[in-house]
C-alpha cells in the first residue's frame, strides 16, 4: 500500500537517528509491558479480596503487600521509562525537522531552473513548511505515544491467549474491527485526501503569484478577480475535503460502538465463563483492565493514523521534490577548478534538452584571456544556452567546454561557479540591506572593499543618499531602489566578487540611453582584465566586442569584428539593419529609469 511505503519511508529519512529510533523501539516495549502488567496486578489484588475469607490475616496481608510492592515499582518505572521517551522523542522530532527541512532547501536551491521555471516558489514553500511539519508531528506521535500501542499489539495481545484465550479472542476481534475499518477508510478516501492537498498548494501558489505581482493587481484593478480565484480554490479544497472528513467520522462512530460492544461482551462472557468455572475474578479484571487499555490505544492509534493520512499527501509532495534530480552530476571528490589565465574553450559542442530537439550543433570557439566576445542573434538562437553550459547549468550533449583546459564535468561546481560572475538584466536583488546583497558573492568583504566595489560602480554616490546608507533595507526584489541603482549595485557586486570569468546578460537593456552611458562606465571597470561574454540584442552595446560570435539557429553563423561582420553584408548586417530601421518607429515610446 502506497500508504505504508511512504510511512516506511519517513521512517527512513531519520538516517543517522536511526539507532536512537531502535533504542526508542525497545523503550517503548518495556511502557507497553509495563503497561501489560497494570492490569494483571489490579486483578491479582481483586482476587485476593475475592478470597480473604479463605486467607489469614497473616497471609492476606503478605500477599497483598507483596503485589502492591510490585505494582508500585512497575509504576515508578513506567514513569521513569516514559520521561525518558518523551524527552529523547522530542528531540529527535524537532532535530530532523530542521535537518529535512536544511535537506529539502539545499536541493531545490541546486535544481535546475526548468524546474523553477515549472514550479511556482509559493508551492515549494508550503510543500517545504507543510511536509517538514507532517515528518515533525509523524516522528513525535510515533514514538511517543504510538510504539507502545502497535508493540503491545503485536507482541503483548497474543500473550492474553495463554491468561485466558476465550477472553483474549473478544480482545483479538475489537482490533481486526478496528482496522478492518481503518484499511477500508483509508481506500476509500485517499484520492479525495490528495486532491483535497493539491488544492490547498494551488491556494498557496495563487497567494504568492498575486502577492508578488501587487503592483500589477492594484495597477490593473485585478484586486476583485484575484480575491475571487482565491475564493474558488478555498470554494474547491472544501467540496473534496468534506466527503473525507465524513468517512472518518465514520470511523470515529464506529470504533466507539467497537470499544462499548467489547466492553459489554467481556462482561457478559466473563461471567458465563466463570458460572462455569473457566474462568477466575482475577482473570475478568485483569480482561477488564486490558479492553480499557487497548480501548484507550486504540482510539488514540485510530486517531494517529487519521492525522497521519490527511499529512500524506503533504509529506508525498515532500519527497516529491527531494527525487527531483538535478540537470548536472558532480563527479565524487572532484578537484577545484583552477584559474590561472581565464581561457575559455567550447570545443563541438551540442545541446539538447533531454527528449527535446537539438537546440546547439558544432559550437566552437575560444575565448582568450581578457577578451570581450559577444553572443548576438534572435531570440531562441542559443546565446543564453551556451553561456548556461559554460555556468554548467547543464552539461552538453556533445563535445566539452573547457576553462584554462580543464573540462568543466571533471571540476568542481562550486569552484566552477566561484570563477564566474553575472549580471543580469534583471539585478535579483533580496530583500536584504545593500551591503548584506553586496557580499553575496562574497560573504568576508570589508567594508573598505565594498565601498571601493561601489566607487568602481558609480554606486556609492546614491547609496550613501539612502535612510540608512549601506545598512539600509531595499525591499523585496530591490522595489525601493530605480533600474539603474539596481543595476549599478549588481555590477558592485560582481566588482566585490572579481571573478575571472564574466557573463553580461543584457546587462543594460531595461535601462534608458542616460542611465544607460553611467552604467555602461561601471561594466567597463568591470571587464577590464576579465574574460568577458556580453549577451545583447542591443546590438550597438557590442561595437566595442573583440569578437562578436553571431549565432542562428543552434550554430554560430558567422564571427568577427563589429565593423567586419558589418562589412560581410550577412545575417550580423542583416540584424543590425532591422534595428536601425525600428529604431524610429520606437524613439520616445520607453519610459525613464532613475539613475
Amino acid at each position: 500500500m502506497r500508504f505504508l511505503r511512504t510511512y516506511w519511508r519517513v521512517i527512513l529519512l531519520l538516517g543517522r537517528d536511526l539507532r536512537l529510533a531502535v533504542l526508542l523501539a525497545f523503550a517503548n516495549l518495556m511502557v507497553a509491558g509495563l503497561q501489560f502488567l497494570d492490569p494483571v496486578l489490579f486483578g491479582r489484588v481483586v482476587g485476593l479480596l475475592a478470597d480473604a475469607a479463605n486467607l489469614s490475616p497473616g497471609a492476606l496481608w503478605d500477599r497483598a503487600t507483596t503485589v502492591l510492592g510490585i505494582w508500585g515499582a512497575v509504576g515508578i518505572a513506567g514513569i521513569g521509562v516514559n520521561i525518558a521517551v518523551a524527552l529523547q522523542t522530542e528531540r529527535l522530532a524537532h532535530r530532523n525537522r530542521l535537518q529535512a527541512m536544511s535537506r529539502f532547501y539545499g536541493h531545490v536551491l541546486n535544481l535546475p531552473l526548468s524546474f523553477h521555471g515549472d514550479t511556482q516558489s509559493g508551492r515549494l514553500m508550503k510543500t517545504m513548511i507543510s511536509g517538514s511539519d507532517g515528518l515533525f508531528g509523524t516522528w513525535l506521535v510515533f514514538f511517543r505515544d504510538q510504539l507502545s500501542t502497535y508493540l503491545s499489539v503485536i507482541v503483548l495481545l497474543p500473550l492474553t491467549l495463554f491468561m485466558n484465550w476465550r477472553l483474549a479472542l473478544v480482545l483479538i476481534v475489537l482490533v481486526v474491527v478496528f482496522v478492518t475499518v481503518t484499511i477500508v477508510v483509508i481506500l476509500r478516501t485517499e484520492a479525495g485526501q490528495r486532491q483535497v492537498e493539491r488544492y490547498n498548494t494551488s491556494l498557496a501558489g495563487a497567494a504568492q503569484d498575486a502577492l508578488a505581482n501587487v503592483v500589477v493587481v492594484q495597477s490593473f484593478t485585478r484586486l476583485s478577480a484575484e480575491a475571487r480565484l482565491f475564493g474558488d480554490i478555498a470554494r474547491e479544497v472544501i467540496r473534496h475535503q468534506f466527503p473525507v472528513l465524513n468517512w472518518w467520522a465514520v470511523v470515529n462512530v464506529m470504533t466507539r460502538a467497537s470499544s462499548t460492544l467489547a466492553v459489554i461482551s467481556i462482561v457478559v462472557i466473563g461471567t458465563l465463563l466463570s458460572l462455569r468455572g473457566q474462568a477466575t475474578v482475577a482473570e475478568i479484571v485483569s480482561f477488564m483492565g486490558f479492553a480499557t487499555l487497548l480501548i484507550g490505544r486504540l482510539e488514540s492509534a485510530v486517531s494517529f493514523i487519521a492525522s497521519l493520512f490527511f499529512r500524506m499527501p503533504s509529506i508525498e509532495d515532500f519527497f516529491a521534490v527531494l527525487d527531483a534530480k538535478g540537470s548536472v552530476a558532480e563527479k565524487p571528490g572532484a578537484p577545484a577548478l583552477v584559474v590561472t589565465q581565464g581561457e575559455v574553450a567550447f570545443e563541438d559542442v551540442g545541446f539538447a534538452y533531454p527528449g527535446g530537439p537539438p537546440i546547439l550543433n558544432d559550437v566552437s570557439f575560444v575565448a582568450k584571456p581578457g577578451m570581450a566576445v559577444a553572443l548576438v542573434g534572435q531570440t531562441g538562437a542559443g546565446k543564453s544556452t551556451t553561456m548556461s553550459l559554460l555556468q554548467r547549468l547543464w552539461d552538453p550533449t556533445q563535445g566539452r567546454v573547457t576553462i584554462d583546459g580543464q573540462d568543466l564535468r571533471d571540476v568542481s561546481l562550486e569552484s566552477l561557479r566561484a570563477a564566474i560572475g553575472v549580471v543580469f538584466q534583471d539585478s535579483m536583488l533580496f530583500n536584504r540591506t545593500i551591503a548584506d546583497n553586496l557580499r553575496i558573492g562574497r560573504p568576508g568583504a570589508t567594508d573598505e572593499e565594498l565601498e571601493r566595489a561601489c566607487r568602481m560602480a558609480d554606486a556609492h554616490d546614491f547609496i550613501v543618499r539612502q535612510k540608512n546608507g549601506y545598512q539600509t533595507m531595499i525591499g523585496e526584489r530591490g522595489t525601493t531602489l530605480s533600474g539603474g541603482q539596481k543595476q549599478r549595485l549588481a555590477i558592485a557586486r560582481a566588482l566585490l566578487k572579481d571573478p575571472p570569468i564574466l557573463i553580461l546578460d543584457e546587462a543594460t537593456s531595461a535601462l534608458d540611453a542616460a542611465t544607460e552611458a553611467r552604467v555602461g562606465r561601471a561594466l567597463r571597470a568591470l571587464m577590464a582584465g576579465r574574460t568577458t561574454f556580453i549577451i545583447a540584442h542591443r546590438l550597438s552595446t557590442v561595437r566595442d566586442a573583440d569578437e562578436i560570435l553571431v549565432f542562428d539557429a543552434g550554430r554560430i553563423a558567422e564571427r568577427g569584428s563589429f565593423d567586419a561582420l558589418i562589412a560581410q553584408g550577412g545575417v550580423f548586417a542583416d540584424l543590425v539593419s532591422t534595428q536601425l530601421a525600428a529604431a524610429p518607429a520606437s524613439a520616445g515610446a520607453g519610459g525613464r529609469s532613475a539613475a
